[in-house]
This record gives structure tokens, C-alpha cells and sequence, in this order.
């Protein structure tokens, strides 16, 4: 397990201008979260005439979920026999048809379960569209520019999550199905933008047959990014239980997400100024930041360290969602890619899962409680596994420097008497 720790370093490169392949991949990978982004707002906008309860889009929202959980491997490696462009317009073409079925049933009024199952339907094709999507990168640049990649689309995703929210709160004050109708048309972005790449074609047969096995270093980083997706999801769907519980009005629960996405935003500029893999105490003193705010947010009692402890939260989200990304892709066959992409993106949607379920069935600081010891349990095993690997790597540095002295020694050494 240690012995796959130590990744290679990704060398400085001089700062270019991206091209037109590259800024479409960017401008799909921005669209592409829209209708996640927007769907706790878009939804229960179309839940409330239907049911009369706005909190009833949690029920889609929690449809879309877990039919992404449980789409996400079968559906991604069904896709490996296909070219990655085309199964990917293809994967956002029924996601599109699945929003346009939720926005022509919640215009005619369909029953409620219906509409969830258009929901569902939607999800599912999620976690595989995400992981061809991350996989269609590594043919638009090379290992060198690819952390300052990464943080430009970590970048877009947290203005897409600030800014899709407020869209579908704009249009669905005039109508929930303009809400809905928003999240088709931008949702659809990657099938009309993605750009023709001549290298990314399908794997051949020999490596189609080929299994990802999960190894011990990729299920610690995929535990890793389930644990952050969980800590920031403890934030942001608590943030209005506690404004209520600092005395203030419900609205101010938004103050906790935009601490989040603000600083996030700092994050992944600054991943895309610095253009390096981390260093590995670097990485332990993110999650370790991430501990920390965490326990702010939880247990400051105050709405100046729960803002302190959001910004914390959010200012190591992109550089650890990177560094996530990077190691993942580096630990993989390039024809498994696709697949553990979609496999980080199913860790994080079981972290919201977890923080969604613990703070419906306990209360705030039980959730931040077992959300921070997550986060800590991650960090010392991190930290375990980082040193370990740091101690064979120089014991072996070790014995290869005494044996070139030994043989330097019998070299120099004059001829035995015989």
C-alpha cells in the first residue's frame, strides 16, 4: 500500500494560453454542473404546486442521488467500448431528455412520483457523464499543465454552484418550469460544445477486458473525497438550521454556502497560479484544515467562527479536489480513468448522503462531531500511509548509497596478495 505513495512530482511550465479545445472542455465542464447546482432550488420550486411542500424536492433530490450512485460503475463501463466523446453527448443527451420530462410533467401537473422518477432518471447517467467528462482532459493537455487545469474547472464549478442557485430562484419566481427549462438548456452545454479529439477513442479489446482494481491507495483517496464532499455538505445543507439557531432569520443561512464558494474560488485561482502536485505534508495540512473548520463551524458557537470555519472549510476544497484528481489519475491505467473519475464522483455523493441522513436524524453537533472525526480518522491514516512510504523510500536510499560506497570501496582496494 505505501509503496504506490509516492507520485511523481509535476514539473513547473511556463504559464500558455489556452485553446479553443481547451476553453470548450472548460465552458462544458461549467455547464455541466447546472442542473445539479440548481436542482435544491429548481426543485422545490416544481415540488411546492404539486404537493403543497416545498421540502418535498429533498424526495428528488435524494432520487437524483442515489440513481447516481448506482449508475455511476455499470454505466461508465458499459461506455468503455464506446469513443469517450460521443458516449458522453450521448449520456448528456438523456439527462436533457430526463429535465425535459421533469419540466413538461410538473407543467401539467403530473403526479409527484412521476416527477421524481424523471428525477431519478436524470441522476443516473450522472457519475459516469462526470467521469468520461474528467477522463477527456488528459488528451487536451499534458501532465505538466494539468494541476493549473484542474483548478480553472474547480474554479468554474464553484461559480456554477454560487451562480446556478440564484438563476433558478430568479426564474422560478416568475415560474418553477423556467427554473427547469434553465437547467435543460444549460445543462445540455457539453453535447453542443465539446470539441472532436482524434487521440481519445475507444480502448481496444485486450484492455476493454480489463477490470479497475480498487487498491488500497485508490480507496483511501476515494474515502478521502467522500469525507470532504461530506464536510461541506454538513455546511451548507445545516447553514439555515444554524442562522435559526443563532438567532437569526432563515435567509441569513446562506451566509455559511457563499464563505464556502467565495474562498473556494480563492482555492482553485490559486491551484491554477501554482501549477504543482503538493507536497505530501501539504495535503495532511489541508485535511487537517478541513478538521479544524469543521469543528469551528460545529462547535464555535458564534456566527463569526461559523464564517471563519466556512471559509477554512472552502479555501483547501479545490486544491484537495486536485490533488484528489491528480493521485487518482496517476494510480490508474489510462483505460480505467473514466471509471475512477466516476467512482470519486459516487464517494462524494455518499458523503452528502451521510451528512444529509445525520442531520435529519440527529442534531447539529452530532453531525459535526462524527463529520469531524471522519475528517480526522482520513488525516491520520493519510498521515500512516505518507510515512510509511517516506521510510521505505529511505531505506532503500539508504542501502543503495552503502552499496555504491561498498562498491566504490573494493574498487579503490588494492589486489589481494595471493
Amino acid at each position: 500500500m505505501a509503496g504506490r505513495t509516492a507520485v511523481a512530482p509535476v514539473q513547473r511550465t511556463p504559464v500558455r494560453r489556452p485553446d479553443g479545445a481547451l476553453l470548450r472542455w472548460f465552458v462544458s465542464y461549467g455547464s455541466f454542473a447546472v442542473p445539479q447546482a440548481a436542482a435544491p432550488i429548481a426543485f422545490s420550486l416544481i415540488a411546492l404546486p404539486l404537493t403543497g411542500d416545498a421540502a418535498s424536492g429533498a424526495a428528488m433530490m435524494l432520487a437524483m442521488t442515489i440513481a447516481q450512485v448506482l449508475g455511476a460503475v455499470p454505466i461508465t463501463r458499459l461506455g468503455r467500448r464506446f469513443s469517450p466523446i460521443p458516449f458522453l453527448r450521448v449520456l448528456i443527451g438523456l439527462r436533457t431528455l430526463a429535465l425535459i420530462g421533469i419540466a413538461v410533467l410538473a407543467g401539467l401537473h403530473a403526479p409527484f412520483a412521476l416527477v421524481v422518477a424523471g428525477a431519478a432518471l436524470a441522476g443516473l447517467v450522472n457519475g459516469a457523464a462526470y467521469g468520461n467528462l474528467r477522463a477527456v482532459l488528459n488528451h487536451l493537455v499534458p501532465a505538466g499543465r494539468l494541476p493549473r487545469a484542474l483548478g480553472v474547472a474547480a474554479t468554474l464549478n464553484e461559480v456554477t454552484f454560487v451562480a446556478s442557485p440564484v438563476l433558478a430562484a430568479v426564474l422560478g419566481s416568475y415560474s418553477p418550469q423556467a427554473a427547469a427549462w434553465a437547467m435543460v438548456v444549460l445543462g445540455m452545454g457539453p453535447m453542443v460544445l465539446l470539441p472532436r479529439i482524434a487521440t481519445a477513442t475507444a480502448p481496444g479489446p485486450e484492455h476493454r477486458r480489463t477490470r479497475l482494481r480498487l487498491s488500497p491507495m485508490i480507496v483511501l483517496w476515494l474515502v478521502c473525497g467522500g469525507a470532504s464532499a461530506a464536510a461541506i455538505a454538513a455546511i451548507e445543507i445545516g447553514a439555515v438550521s444554524m442562522a435559526v439557531s443563532f438567532g437569526l432569520p432563515a435567509a441569513w443561512g446562506v451566509l455559511f454556502p457563499v464563505a464556502i464558494c467565495a474562498s473556494s474560488i480563492v482555492g482553485g485561482i490559486w491551484v491554477s497560479v501554482h501549477n504543482r502536485m503538493p507536497r505530501r505534508r501539504t495535503v495532511l495540512a489541508w485535511l487537517a484544515v478541513t478538521a479544524l473548520g469543521v469543528a469551528a463551524v460545529g462547535f464555535g458557537n458564534s456566527v463569526a467562527a461559523t464564517v471563519i470555519g466556512a471559509l477554512l472549510v472552502g479555501a483547501v476544497l479545490a486544491p484537495l479536489a486536485t490533488y484528489y484528481s491528480l493521485v487518482l489519475d496517476q494510480l490508474v491505467a489510462p483505460e480505467h480513468r473514466a471509471e475512477v473519475f466516476a467512482q470519486l464522483r459516487t464517494a462524494n455523493a455518499l458523503g452528502i448522503i451521510t451528512s444529509s441522513a445525520l442531520l435529519s436524524l440527529v442534531t447539529l453537533q452530532v453531525t459535526f462531531t462524527v463529520v469531524m472525526a471522519l475528517m480526522t480518522a482520513v488525516m491520520v491514516v493519510a498521515g500512516l500511509v505518507f510515512t510509511t512510504g517516506w521510510v521505505r523510500a529511505r531505506r532503500r536510499r539508504l542501502a543503495r548509497e552503502a552499496a555504491e560506497s561498498r562498491a566504490h570501496g573494493a574498487a579503490d582496494s588494492p589486489p589481494a596478495l595471493r
